[in-house]
């Protein structure tokens, strides 16, 4: 009865109340030649204990225990065992929709801290409940900006995530929202006289991407004075998250999104992951989502609820932010557990880690390759330009137990065999060392 919760009685009670006999009667009206009329060729039902002894043996066949040098919008981090021990609680792992705030409070005071403790790390006056991911959260931004500015045109840096750029053309393509791309420099920033010429008086908003795809932290306080000489606003998308740790926030921009993966979310194949939008507390109301508020209930004690609600299920169409009617509550629980574990002092002690062995590998692969983008500050990521293929490299690697870099062709070709590298807390000296020999070979 645990996975099949109907019985023959409650079968036949069903078939009663819709006036049938039995399933035949109900399968009457479906000529004869198109029903099956033999059980299903499967295997035979398992017991519990068979099923899990399944999955262990499934379990045993994937490839664990791999040193990663693969970044790219995904990161490796460290996950503290407590995070899932605590997102199993029944309050937040069961946890739907949260309107009955009397019965919610637990997942509405997460998703308060969540929002709070991201306004802190990126300088923004308000943040949404989360989106869902750090590419929907970019497009949403410059749907947002729309809406603020009134006017109907995007420019967008190619040091974007590519990804994040595919998202946004399939957000915009019906949307009357033409997108322009600018290109970027030799140290990797974006092409301030390119990007000066491309803002029309059409132009909503700026998007640039910091660290950008190329691991390059970009000069957001100089591109935000463009973009607002020009009457257009600035958003910033950051993909790894972790870089706020020592990196500058980002608060001269209007809107920032960013994926929070590196918070303690297991990569998981693509996701789930949990987008964020933080914005200026004068667009708050613009902000698409879900957002969560402090009150006090008529007896004077502190709670939470859903504020805000400008959402297409709640008022009339043409005038929601947007139709994302919830938020990923259970992931960015995970994001807010593991930024309360480490606090500001832990997050700079990693975000130091990351940037050190960074360092320390770009500077032993330049003695075997080309480190592009060089001249500007990086976080934990670089781009090695080899005489060999990439791809032929990560294959030698995969024999040692490694993940290598991502090849970069298949967005850059003007590139040629440059990957972008990455290294964070997990990567040993020693890892880093067989890395940079097996690229020199």
């Amino acid at each position: 009865m645990r996975y099949l919760p109907k019985s023959p009685a409650d079968r036949q009670q069903m078939l009663q109340a819709i006036g049938c006999k039995s399933i035949d009667d109900l399968f009457a009206p479906i000529p004869a030649e198109y029903r099956l009329n033999r059980d299903l060729t499967v295997p035979r039902q398992m017991a519990e204990s068979e099923i899990i002894d399944f999955f262990w043996d499934c379990a045993e066949k994937n490839a664990a225990g791999y040193a990663v040098f693969l970044g790219a919008g995904a990161y490796h981090h460290y996950r503290p065992v407590v995070i899932d021990s605590l997102i199993s609680r029944g309050e937040f792992f069961t946890a739907y929709t949260p309107y009955q705030a009397e019965i919610a409070q637990g997942t509405l005071q997460a998703i308060f801290e969540f929002q709070t403790m991201i306004c802190e790390l990126t300088g923004m006056d308000v943040a949404n409940a989360s989106m869902y991911d750090g590419s929907t959260g970019a497009a949403e931004a410059l749907l947002m900006a729309v809406r603020i500015t009134g006017r109907r045109g995007a420019v967008v840096a190619r040091s974007v995530h590519p990804e994040y750029r595919e998202v946004i053309r399939t957000y915009t393509q019906h949307q009357d929202l033409p997108i322009t791309e600018f290109s970027y420099l030799e140290n990797g920033r974006v092409n301030m006289d390119e990007l000066e010429r491309k803002i029309t008086p059409e132009t909503a908003v700026v998007l640039i991407q910091s660290p950008n795809f190329f691991g390059t932290i970009e000069d957001v306080a100089a591109v935000a004075e463009l973009a607002h000489k020009k009457g257009a606003l600035l958003a910033v998308c950051i993909a790894e998250a972790l870089s706020l740790g020592i990196v500058k926030p980002p608060a001269e921009a209007d809107i920032v999104s960013m994926e929070s993966q590196s918070f303690g979310v297991p990569l998981g194949y693509g996701g789930p992951y949990a987008g964020v939008l933080a914005t200026k507390e004068k667009y708050v109301r613009q902000i698409p989502g879900r957002l969560v508020g402090e009150t006090r209930d008529r007896n004077g004690k502190r709670g939470f609820v859903l504020t805000l609600s400008t959402r297409e299920q709640h008022i009339r169409r043409e005038k929601a932010t947007s139709n994302i009617c919830t938020n990923q509550a259970l992931i960015a629980t995970m994001a807010t557990i593991y930024m309360a574990i480490y606090g500001r002092e832990g997050l700079r002690e990693l975000a130091v880690q990351n940037l050190a062995k960074a360092s320390y590998a770009a500077t032993e692969f330049s003695k075997k390759g080309k480190i592009l983008f060089q001249g500007a500050p990086h976080f934990n990521e670089f781009v090695v330009q080899t005489a060999k293929d990439p791809y032929e490299i990560n294959h030698r690697l995969l024999e040692k137990k490694m993940i290598g870099g991502f090849p970069l062709k298949k967005f850059y070709p003007e590139l040629g065999n440059a990957a972008l590298w990455c290294c964070t807390e997990l990567n040993t000296k020693e890892q880093i060392d067989i890395a940079v020999l097996a690229a020199g070979q």
